[in-house]
């Protein structure tokens, strides 16, 4: 008999969880809470939501979205799904609390300010509503009381891209950030940061605008004019990353200037295939969305929890020796 797709993501998914949780090191163990309700197998009436600061039809969100997708499919639960227009924690801030003021039977949040959002998550906690975090806040999770954080740990990963750079023979590195504030952003410039200095280089950090792209390339070339001995830069995702490539190639800097990312898209795939881009950093967003669902369904029918607060899904990297695989996978719009 032939397994079905949706098996297959399950399985790959659980055996990629297992796998993760035996390459770290182990992390307090988060305390049974008391379950809010038990279906015994009525999947139907539990309701879950979501709540994420990117837009669900961003190409990174849309990947995410599509995670909760298939877990809601293959669990049988309601999930609901609620997406910010524009990065405003206030905002954020009040699907929140509609959210927990819905009643659902679980709650899952990305955190990119946690000091705006904990309160919200807080209560939510405190009305009993398991909660689990994912994409950023893996720095807070453990003291917010949360089941567990879905996701990469934001420093480590850029640490892991600036001492790529280094090899590479970048000295200089411009860090774009696309969402000054959001902490998950920050903490990618941080640790690049460190990185360099590490190995006797530097970086500096530049804030821009992907909603405005001839605006952000101008600032770039402002930047690159303000600090001429730049020779690399990191963007903080394909929104910056992908028309930085192309003020690149029109101003023919490629040759001087190594260009990183984080994340994925077509484009980008196919400029590390051609050699354009260096690496991009996979934090494999899919499960981001993905696992959650499964967790919070197991914690609700079965009282299952995990054995440590930050399941990692990240930091990964796309290289040109494993591109192709990657862009294979992307089609089905899960990478």
């Amino acid at each position: 008999m032939k397994n079905k797709p949706g098996r297959i993501v399950l399985v790959a998914s659980l055996l990629m969880l297992v796998v993760t949780q035996c390459q770290k090191t182990a992390q307090p163990t988060q305390p049974v809470q008391q379950v809010k309700v038990t279906r015994g197998g009525a999947r139907a009436d539990i309701r879950i939501v979501v709540v994420s600061h990117g837009r669900a039809d961003d190409a990174f969100w849309s990947v995410v979205k599509r995670g909760v997708d298939q877990a809601a499919q293959e669990t049988g639960v309601q999930v609901d799904y609620e997406a910010l227009e524009t990065f405003d924690m206030a905002a954020m801030s009040q699907l929140i609390d509609e959210a927990v003021a819905s009643e659902p039977d679980g709650l899952v949040v990305s955190l990119p300010d946690a000091e705006a959002l904990s309160p919200f998550v807080t209560a939510a906690i405190d009305a009993g509503i398991p909660v689990i975090s994912m994409n950023s806040g893996s720095d807070v999770a453990a003291q917010l009381g949360v089941l567990a954080h879905v996701g990469q740990e934001e420093y480590e990963a850029g640490f892991g891209g600036g001492r790529r750079m280094a090899v590479a023979g970048a000295k200089n590195i411009l860090c774009v950030n696309q969402e000054v504030g959001n902490s998950a952003l920050d903490q990618r410039c941080e640790g690049l940061a460190e990185a360099l200095a590490r190995v006797g280089a530097a970086s500096d950090t530049l804030a821009v605008d992907p909603a405005d792209p001839a605006q952000l390339q101008e600032r770039i070339l402002m930047a690159l004019q303000a600090i001429p001995d730049v020779d690399g830069i990191l963007a903080l995702g394909p929104s910056v990353a992908e028309p930085i490539l192309e003020v690149l190639k029109r101003e023919g800097l490629l040759d001087r200037i190594t260009l990183a990312t984080f994340d994925l898209t077509p484009q980008i795939l196919q400029a590390i295939r051609d050699g354009d881009v260096l690496f991009a950093i996979d934090q494999q967003q899919y499960l981001q969305g993905y696992l959650p669902i499964i967790m919070l369904t197991l914690y609700i029918t079965n009282a299952n929890t995990p054995g440590d607060v930050i399941m990692r899904t990240g930091p990964g990297f796309v290289t040109k020796d494993n591109v192709d695989q990657v862009i294979e996978l992307s089609v089905a719009g899960t990478r």
